[in-house]
């Protein structure tokens, strides 16, 4: 009696101590997000639960969730969040990581990133399926790659490829690295199709890391843009804040590196800030948005402002500013959401206690061309296309959908190759899945806008009823005499219960081609250290086999959740056994020195192999990059 009474108080204290991501939550940061299939995917990072006050620590964010971007709820005013996907504990939380969304194949991937609690494991490709709602393996590079973090990277789902520029290596993202952190100066691909990297060089040998990198469709096959965070330079360690009038453009399909000077109101350097793209209706424009970011010595505490770097003018503008002081913040992320807003997820910054807006959960929207009357509104789900602003306009020319008149730099382009490269526009062929994919049924049409009174509704409901209890006495009728002139058996039809889900076709259960691994649990699953620093994963520790997306099909949906409502807990794996079970694989976690997967050992001494790297200045350490916890006192600002 007395071991059930303590494991039941155990049980209650577990229970108690768990938190729920939606309605404790107080604030995220260095998460990684995507867009997939009208779905806002965040993963990673770290959170802060409400009342900060009494969970004044930093934890490690366990749950995969998502925002639902069909859908604004009144009283919030940003998508809806959810926390009910699938994500065990042998899936790693990183923290500066980068996801690469594949709409075409209907999942995305996880590459780098800092690893927080547990050794870093090798470089190993893990990939979510939105289908199966599961993680999975897709192994180790095929070439000599590392796995870096807070790299300036972007997925382009039209092309199939994901790219990073730049990065650090250490003891947090390297297994068996020894020494102080480094960073690298090579761009990585991966060719999501054919399942292949490659490292390619930088615009220069110069090691970079925490800017940002976007993808705008000029060229035949469409412009890379890189700009800020640091530099660091070789022999000496010195790290440098990068000028945010230096702005680095790679063309795809030369594999050229070019450098363009920007000019107007030119931001300050910062580091770890954010950045989106959207372009005129005719693509006389592209205008990156930026916001926010850590700056540089008198500037460190960062910003709470918005930049605009219109292309191909190359001309920086300042759009907003918070109020005084502001609150500025960094770490943080920006999506555009069908092409005219774009939602920023999170951030933290020294300034406040406060928590980041509870009730969006730290999610804020900003209308990229003021469709709705204002800068920052709550999302709109009638927005879903671009128009260009008048701060915009006055500066470039033109109207609201296009026609600008500024289309080079007032000095001219550094190199004539770009002026030709602005003036195409990128035609990319349509991608093939690379594995069945079904297609979402087909939505009913627009019913009738007239109406039946209540009388005639109810006249019709006992009218048919009565009918139908007629039809049942005649068929019953029916069958009993059958039975009684027949010997033979009535023959039994199998019938499918499943119903028709937008991924399944005609009623049939839909089994979709895998060429991936599967991931398994290792021998010893990776556990978080010190408890008190950080959160417990509160689901299950073992692994079971995920079902098929049709044998889903019958669930309920999932509600809306308010900010004040706890939202429902995540299926267990046990639950989900609906066919023979699919073994996972996790990555091995190293004890032994770097090496690549030529057996070629990989250290700060061997650049060779790794790529030009480079130790940052001695203030690295005070951006959170060692395993200390960061001061509780930091949040973000609710424009």
């Amino acid at each position: 009696m007395f071991k059930l009474v303590a494991f039941l108080v155990l049980f209650v204290e577990t229970s108690w101590a768990q938190k729920d991501p939606l309605h404790d939550f107080c604030r995220r940061f260095g998460h990684q997000t995507t867009v997939v299939d009208q779905k806002l995917f965040i993963d990673g990072g770290q959170v802060d639960w409400n009342p900060i006050a009494q969970n004044n620590q930093n934890y490690t964010n366990t749950w995969l969730l998502y925002n639902d971007l069909n859908t604004s709820p009144a009283g919030i005013g940003v998508p809806q969040l959810y926390a009910n996907l699938s994500k065990n504990s042998s899936i790693p939380d990183v923290t500066g990581g980068i996801l690469w969304g594949d709409d075409v194949n209907k999942r995305f991937y996880l590459y780098g990133g800092d690893y927080s609690g547990i050794s870093p494991n090798t470089p190993n490709l893990l990939s979510y399926d939105l289908l199966y709602n599961q993680w999975e393996s897709f192994g180790a590079p095929n070439t000599p790659i590392q796995s870096v973090s807070w790299g300036g990277g972007v997925g382009i789902s039209a092309l199939g490829q994901g790219y990073i520029l730049g990065g650090w290596l250490s003891n947090n993202s390297v297994p068996g690295w020894t020494g102080s952190p480094w960073a690298t100066s090579t761009l990585i691909k991966y060719d999501m199709d054919a399942g292949i990297w490659s490292n390619n060089t930088g615009p220069d040998s110069t090691p970079r890391a925490e800017g940002v990198m976007v993808y705008i469709p000029a060229s035949y096959s469409g412009l890379l843009v890189y700009f800020g965070g640091v530099t660091v330079f070789n022999g000496n360690g010195t790290s440098l804040s990068a000028s945010m009038s230096t702005i680095h453009v790679y063309d795809i399909q030369s594999s050229k590196w070019y450098t363009q000077t920007a000019v107007g109101d030119v931001p300050l350097a910062r580091r770890r800030f954010c950045a989106g793209v959207a372009w005129a209706p005719d693509r006389s424009s592209y205008n990156i948005y930026l916001y926010g970011g850590q700056g540089f010595g008198a500037n460190s505490t960062g910003f709470d402002d918005v930049y605009i770097l219109s292309l191909p003018s190359f001309q920086w503008i300042k759009w907003w500013e918070g109020s005084g002081v502001g609150k500025p913040h960094h770490s943080v992320t920006c999506n555009v959401v069908n092409s005219g807003q774009m939602l920023i997820v999170g951030g933290t910054f020294p300034l406040s206690d406060d928590c980041d807006s509870p009730t969006t959960w730290g999610t804020h929207n900003l209308d990229l061309g003021k469709q709705s009357g204002k800068m920052w509104n709550d999302y709109q789900l009638n927005i879903k296309s671009y128009v260009v602003p008048s701060e915009i306009i006055s500066v470039v020319g033109g109207s609201s959908l296009g026609g600008a008149t500024a289309t080079a730099p007032a000095g001219g382009f550094e190199n004539s190759d770009l002026a030709v490269y602005f003036t195409q526009h990128a035609s990319i062929a349509s991608r093939s899945p690379t594995r069945a994919i079904p297609s979402p049924t087909k939505s009913a049409g627009p019913s009738s806008s007239r109406k039946l009174s209540t009388g005639a509704i109810t006249g019709i409901a006992v009218g048919g009823g009565i009918l139908l209890i007629a039809v049942l006495l005649g068929a019953s009728c029916c069958i009993r005499r059958y039975r009684q002139t027949h010997t033979g058996e009535l023959s039994q039809t199998q019938y499918d219960p499943a119903p028709q889900g937008p991924y399944s076709q005609n009623g049939q259960h839909f089994q979709p081609h895998r060429q991936s691994q599967p991931y398994q649990l290792p021998a010893a699953v990776p556990v978080e250290l010190s408890a008190n620093n950080y959160q417990m994963d509160p689901k299950s520790q073992q692994v079971h086999e995920s079902p098929r997306y049709s044998e889903r099909q019958g669930q309920q949906p999932v509600p809306h959740i308010s900010p004040t409502t706890s939202p429902p807990q995540s299926p267990s794996y046990n639950e989900w056994h609906a066919h023979p079970p699919i073994s996972y694989i996790s990555p091995t976690i190293s004890t032994h020195p770097s090496v690549l997967t030529d057996g070629t050992q990989c250290s700060p001494s061997n650049t060779t192999a790794c790529g030009p790297q480079t130790s940052p200045a001695p203030t690295y350490s005070s951006l959170g990059r060692t395993r200390k916890l960061v001061p509780p006192n930091q949040t973000y600002y609710s424009p």
